[in-house]
């Protein structure tokens, strides 16, 4: 963000501890321009003066879409992180200019489904004074950067990735070569060995490394996605220095950027250059690197340093594991009990736990919050969590940093909020795109099948005797629900009029990254649920002790599954 900066644009007031990047004066003045350019815009397409295609290309790089019903505008969250300032006003817009939900997404952002173009402008203005924009969540250009939501927290953790996607966002905004590439383009980065973000499915994946001298450095893969085509990403290079980072990065988009298939958009993502090239990809970016001036693209120390600061971690107390207060709730409250097991992980600070807040109720819809529920987030989050709040890539969120003796207390927030739902991991635990209820792409519906998916396992007593199982819901083939890499993954398509639904099995998105197998014809509408009731039968019917379904499934094969499923037919 490159605006000429002008005194007096006031800072928000944000929870003193609240880690979280903040913007100086240059990049309010350039949100304060970038919103009055779309304003007029708007105002011309209000008054007839630009058609609906002269619009298209003006809204989308300003987040705004079409959908169904009414315009979606997707609101970003740079790397899955927010302070309660930011929540809180979130919760504002949605009650004031939507119909009282946000839906967070599977790229750590928030949509609203339901503006009217005449009041984006004061939406704009309402998420500026808060160091929020929409810029980038759409278009063909480098979207939101995610990553790990316990990153600063995890026990795991080897390399803090918060710090390198704020240094990507940073890069990425507005450059000037990047803002046509042929396909819209997604970057994930994790900082430790347990994947939770989904690399392998991402057009650039960035593992963060140490070597045995302490030095920071990147593991780089290329070529990942889902949609129409679904490949698994290819590793470019075991190890790029700190200080060659961006230049490597810059080196992949160029080659992309000049070789992608514009005239094509089913082939124009970068998977597909990634496939057809080979070596030859991996080449072509190595001759590229070494062609890039390093000392202008060199990634300077004292910047790293500088964004770090940002990051550094909150004011944590000296405190014992396992409080008296918490261990006896563990051991009188079987509620209280339940959600721990599934909603507490562990953090690196002695005394401290992460809480993960189910935004799967059973019933409802995955990935929406009211705006009461963001502000109760919100409230919690100043009391007990540094002013701090994370968005999961699989639609849910996060406290990072809660003192283990606060988790009665938050529980007992999340209850009255009616977010403290323990289906963490379970079957219940949903990830749904938005399908036909909202999205003009999807030739199915996805929100009515998560929801009957639930109903139907509403006991979590069962959910729990199932153990660990991801369902993925997509509403057509663009697989915004990550049906591919789900252990049960279910595609809508329309066939001669009707919904269909496809599905897969033994799909994954982490270390063990997988996509799933076709177990054969689709399914009708009300045919889905009896399916999964099936595959999730024949999984208890053939598990060994303490296996999840994914190694039931690799561990037997498609074959019995398929069996159950049409023994009928």
């Amino acid at each position: 963000m490159n605006a000429i900066s002008k005194p007096g644009l006031p800072a928000p007031s944000y929870p003193p501890h609240a880690r979280t990047y903040r913007y100086d004066e240059v990049d309010r003045e350039f949100l304060q321009e970038r919103i009055a350019e779309f304003t007029g815009q708007i105002e011309r397409r209000l008054r007839g003066e630009l058609t609906e295609d002269e619009f298209k290309p003006l809204r989308l790089m300003n987040g705004l879409y079409l959908q169904l019903h009414a315009y979606m505008y997707r609101i970003a969250i740079p790397y899955g992180i927010l302070n309660a300032t930011q929540l809180r006003q979130l919760a504002m817009i949605a009650r004031r200019w939507d119909r009282g939900f946000g839906h967070f997404t599977t790229r750590q952002n928030i949509q609203f489904n339901w503006t009217k173009l005449e009041d984006v402008p004061d939406i704009a203005r309402a998420l500026a004074d808060v160091d929020m924009h929409a810029i980038q969540t759409s278009g063909n250009c480098i979207r939101n950067t995610t990553t790990d939501e316990y990153a600063g927290a995890s026990p795991d953790e080897v390399v803090d990735p918060r710090i390198y996607a704020e240094i990507i966002r940073q890069w990425s905004t507005l450059h000037p070569e990047f803002t046509w590439l042929p396909r819209k383009f997604k970057i994930a980065i994790s900082g430790a060995p347990h994947d939770r973000v989904a690399l392998q499915v991402h057009d650039i994946a960035v593992q963060a490394k140490q070597n045995a001298a302490g030095e920071i450095g990147f593991e780089i893969w290329a070529g990942g996605g889902l949609g129409r085509t679904p490949i698994l990403a290819t590793r470019l290079r075991d190890w790029v220095p700190e200080e060659e980072f961006l230049a490597y990065l810059e080196a992949v988009l160029r080659v992309y950027n000049a070789l992608g298939q514009r005239e094509n958009i089913y082939k124009a993502r970068i998977k597909i250059l990634v496939r057809d090239l080979g070596e030859e990809f991996r080449q072509r970016v190595e001759q590229e690197f070494a062609r890039l001036p390093k000392q202008r693209y060199r990634l300077d120390p004292e910047i790293v340093a500088q964004i770090a600061a940002h990051f550094a971690p909150p004011p944590f107390a000296a405190l014992p594991d396992n409080p008296a207060g918490f261990a006896g709730m563990l051991a009188g409250n079987a509620e209280f009990a339940a959600w721990a097991g599934r909603s507490v992980r562990a953090h690196r600070q002695p005394g401290y736990a992460s809480v993960t807040i189910s935004l799967k109720p059973i019933g409802g819809i995955p990935g929406d919050a009211s705006a009461e529920q963001m502000e109760a987030v919100a409230a919690l989050a100043e009391r007990h969590s540094f002013g701090e709040i994370r968005v999961s890539h699989v639609q849910n969120l996060v406290l990072p940093h809660v003192r283990q003796e606060d988790l009665p207390a938050v529980w007992q927030g999340l209850r009255e909020a009616g977010l403290a739902t323990p289906n963490i991991g379970l079957i219940s635990d949903i990830i749904a795109c938005p399908g036909m209820d909202y999205c003009a792409l999807a030739t199915a519906r996805s929100i009515p099948v998560a929801q009957m998916i639930s109903e139907r396992f509403a006991d979590l007593d069962r959910q729990h005797d199932i153990g660990e199982c991801f369902i993925n819901i997509s509403g057509c083939i663009n697989a915004c629900g990550h049906h591919h890499v789900g252990h049960i993954g279910i595609l809508g398509v329309d066939k001669r009029g009707a919904e269909s639904y496809q599905i897969t099995l033994g799909g994954s998105a982490t270390n063990d990254a997988a996509l799933g197998e076709l177990v054969g014809p689709g399914f009708a509408y009300d045919q889905v649920t009896d399916a999964v009731e099936t595959i999730l039968r024949t999984h208890l019917a053939h598990r060994r002790p303490g296996e999840r379904f994914i190694d039931t499934y690799r561990r037997i094969g498609l074959a019995p599954f398929k069996e159950a499923l049409y023994a009928a037919a």
